[in-house]
């Protein structure tokens, strides 16, 4: 499908959004570890979480989802059922590297597989450490997916150790803690900083011991018990997605007249970066009604119309806010002044090369952009219009509608059908605020 977008109206409303895919992500898988029944409310239905719920089913998991709420029936991680086709994970390198650390703590052979561009996607980074734990996996020739694992004995426990990252990532950190579930000791990683902490929490929740810590340098420190219980079933509500939430942000800031008020979205620390930076650049955000929901922070975020000026991104700052460059794309591209981000080389291992493609698509519709090994520079209110390509990259293709609504003509976005792998209610959202976009074949 193709999504029309019209610039030149303001914004104004209050929304909820779908719950956090990372955490519902966590949430489908983490229940099914459990043993018994688990009840999740404001579970994201979308492409990726439906990978992971159709990849419960080859194990074994029964499951039900009606209305938002996930109710999730396991026997166990120890009593999952061998899968009798590969597990296909979509275009979610999340789904892949997660369930890898899972199955190795089953101990049950399995192929992991996915869409050419998760084929693309570097799985060393978790195949290399899983190894050296005794787990028995290989990687594609390149070393991506298809990962096949054989079976592990179950009087062969894996070695628990010390893992020591180079580049913070939660999907890598998570991985190595669920395969640590079932190793024969204590299972650390350490980052260079701290990545998104959604799965230390929900599993601190579900009775596993863990410790965490900041070290000298800014590094961050995570040790995980091997669980000598079976883990808690989960019960409880997620909050809303802040990575979906930063694309409405960055709209009523860029927006002129624009006045949004979105209601509980979660603001876990490690999150937000981009309201951080965003409110460098003179962004107007108040976030008030601060709660704590599944174990999360969360609040409602008021965006106005702002007069941004330029921003730069660099360090810390970048794993704060590594899903949410697209967005802050956006809003740049209507900054005054160039807006640098640097450090930022993961951004090339995403669903998308997002660097080129970003640069590549700003330069279509008029902008000025400029690429760099580890990031870019934008220019400011140079977008005129026209069409775009998404790059198969459903934050890419929501960027590029969030730039349109104040740019100058209509820009149209090619096979926009992608947002739905994140953000299904993007388009109505809009629609409900204001927004003149509209869906044609």
């Amino acid at each position: 499908m193709n999504l029309i977008v019209n610039p030149g109206t303001p914004l104004r409303g209050e929304v909820c959004i779908p719950g956090d895919k990372s955490i519902s992500h966590r949430a489908a898988l983490f229940a099914a570890l459990a043993e018994g029944e688990s009840f999740i409310e404001n579970f994201l239905d979308s492409g990726v979480t439906r990978a992971m719920l159709n990849a419960l089913t080859a194990l074994g998991v029964a499951w039900r989802l009606e209305h938002g709420r996930l109710e999730v029936r396991s026997p166990g991680w120890r009593r999952w059922q061998i899968p009798a086709e590969p597990l296909f994970c979509g275009n979610s390198a999340t789904t892949l590297r997660l369930l890898a650390g899972a199955r190795a703590a089953a101990g049950i052979p399995a192929v992991l597989d996915g869409t050419p561009g998760l084929r693309r996607r570097p799985m060393e980074r978790i195949v290399d450490p899983l190894r050296a734990m005794g787990v028995p996996i290989t990687a594609a020739e390149g070393g991506g997916a298809p990962l096949t694992l054989q079976a592990c004995p179950a009087e062969s426990p894996l070695r628990g150790m010390r893992h020591t990252l180079t580049v913070a990532s939660a999907q890598v950190k998570t991985c190595l803690l669920l395969a640590g579930l079932a190793a024969d000791a204590p299972v650390e990683v350490v980052e260079p900083t701290l990545s998104r902490d959604h799965t230390e929490r929900m599993l601190k929740g579900m009775g596993v011991v863990l410790e965490d810590a900041r070290l000298p340098g800014g590094a961050a420190w995570v040790r995980l018990h091997p669980p000598q219980q079976p883990l808690r079933p989960l019960r409880g509500s997620i909050p809303g997605d802040f990575s979906a939430a930063a694309f409405l942000v960055a709209a009523a800031c860029i927006v002129p007249g624009s006045d949004v008020l979105v209601r509980g979205v979660g603001l876990n620390p490690t999150r937000t970066g981009l309201l951080e930076t965003l409110r460098e650049m003179g962004a107007r955000i108040e976030i008030t009604h601060r709660r704590e929901v599944f174990g999360e922070p969360v609040g409602d975020v008021r965006v106005q119309a702002s007069a941004l000026r330029a921003g730069r991104v660099q360090g810390e700052r970048v794993v704060a806010m590594i899903d949410e460059f697209p967005a802050f794309a956006a809003a740049a591209l209507h900054a005054e002044g160039i807006s640098t981000v640097r450090d930022a080389q993961e951004l090339r291992y995403k669903e998308s090369d997002r660097i080129a493609a970003l640069v590549q698509e700003v330069r279509r519709l008029g902008g000025i952009a400029e690429e760099y090994p580890d990031g870019f520079d934008l220019s400011g209110g140079a977008v005129l219009g026209g069409t775009a390509h998404p790059h198969g990259d459903h934050r890419l293709a929501m960027a590029l509608a969030v730039a349109g609504l104040a740019g100058f003509k209509p820009v149209i976005i090619e096979q926009a059908e992608i947002i739905a792998e994140s953000f299904p209610d993007f388009v109505a959202i809009l629609q409900a605020l204001g927004a003149q976009v509209e869906v044609t074949p």
